[in-house]
């Protein structure tokens, strides 16, 4: 026997805040995701910074009862929200409060109530965004006529952990290009001219290299001997790179038995000190 379905209840959801409401509209989805039968119908106020705006919106709260949602900061405004609510009859909540409290009493401080305060993290986000789309559009050697805008340019032999490395660095906020180093190819030409970017050599034991590639060829299903794990092959690209490195002054750092954030902040190490205002 089927159980019945439940009915789907709609209400009137209002939401007000004096910011974009962005923090606002993902509390009240995440909250209302949590009751299947719930409908919320919303009605979404950002940006209520005078007293006229927010009057605008009492006019629609009053014609659609339910429930008032808030991240007011402003203590005036706030007041008149609330007590408009208690006059018709709607519960109000605002939403942070619970939290702010906790912190605050953790803390030992007061809080700002600094509008918009948390979109301060939103500059270092889509910092790291924009560090990301500019890394993954310079992996293993691409659109080098762009290699002069990033931060740190890493060069190594193939399976010196180049990319991995690099993403790791964007999630930072550092723009990282890569250059893989293959016998017998020119590295970009556009190398010799970038004169901002850290550009960093990638060196790993020839041991180490071949242990890697193995096990790289095998979740291929690739079992074909070649000189990419030859160990006299890999030891001459080794010994290339480090003469690569040593003819241009480029730091080296030996990725050996080092984790890729072990790696990523030997990198971060040498930007602050060939950088230490812009990074």
């Amino acid at each position: 026997m089927q159980k019945p379905r439940s009915v789907a209840v709609y209400f009137h959801l209002h939401l007000v805040s004096d910011s974009t409401g962005e923090t606002l509209n993902a509390v009240a989805k995440a909250a209302c995701a949590q009751f299947d039968m719930g409908r919320p119908i919303e009605h979404v106020y950002p940006l209520v910074r005078t007293r006229k705006q927010l009057e605008r919106a009492f006019a629609e709260i009053e014609s659609a009862p339910g429930l008032v949602l808030h991240t007011m900061v402003n203590s005036e405004l706030r007041g008149l929200l609330e007590n408009k609510c208690r006059e018709f009859g709607q519960p109000s909540v605002a939403v942070l409060d619970p939290v702010m409290g906790l912190l605050g009493t953790y803390l030992g401080a007061e809080v700002s109530h600094r509008i918009g305060a948390q979109h301060d993290l939103d500059a270092r986000y889509f910092a790291r965004i924009e560090a990301l789309n500019y890394t993954m559009a310079h992996d293993d050697g691409q659109s080098a006529a762009t290699l002069d805008k990033a931060d740190v340019i890493l060069i190594g032999v193939s399976r010196t952990s180049k990319t991995p490395t690099c993403i790791y660095l964007a999630n930072r906020g550092y723009k990282a290009a890569n250059i893989p180093i293959v016998l017998g190819v020119a590295l970009p030409t556009e190398l010799e001219f970038v004169k901002y970017p850290l550009i960093v050599g990638l060196i790993a034991s020839p041991e180490r290299l071949i242990q890697i590639r193995r096990n790289r060829l095998l979740s291929l299903n690739e079992e074909t001997e070649t000189e990419y794990v030859d160990l006299d092959a890999v030891r001459a690209e080794v010994a290339f790179a480090r003469r690569l490195f040593a003819e241009n002054g480029w730091p080296v750092i030996d990725v050996t038995r080092r984790s890729i954030e072990e790696t990523a902040a030997a990198v971060i190490a040498l930007l602050s000190r060939v950088h230490p205002v812009s990074q």
